[in-house]
């Protein structure tokens, strides 16, 4: 599946080294620009609040503490997020049910098939 990204921009939270390395790759290779990675709660709250992305991948659970409060600035700002989970999707609350989610481990393709799910075509 060939994706034209062109740079759109999008922030890792994600506090596992060897996890966020290949995020980075696959998602370099694919042509998108990679913000982060942010391995801890403070850091991805103020990014989700600050900084200028297109979109977001949450890790659910960041060295014992829940991501949540960066997914609900980013709902604010309107910014689309997906969910990343070893644990599934019943750790979400009832507020991030219907968000998308994709399950650790996960596989390259069907990484960038739900961020062009959730992105759409570039306009």
């Amino acid at each position: 599946m060939a994706l034209e990204q062109d740079g759109r921009r999008v922030l890792v939270v994600e506090d596992e080294y060897m996890v966020a390395a290949l995020l980075e790759e696959i998602l370099a290779g694919a042509g998108f620009v990679v913000v982060g990675p942010m391995p801890r709660l403070a850091q991805a709250v103020l990014a989700a609040n600050k900084t200028a992305i297109d979109v977001a991948l949450l890790d659910v659970n960041l060295a014992g503490q829940h991501v949540f409060p960066a997914a609900e600035a980013l709902e604010r700002r309107g910014i689309p997020f997906i969910f990343m989970t070893g644990y599934g999707s019943q750790v979400l609350p009832a507020q991030f049910n219907s968000r998308p989610s994709i399950g650790k481990p996960f596989r390259s393709a069907g990484l960038l098939q739900v961020l062009s799910t959730v992105l759409g075509p570039r306009t």
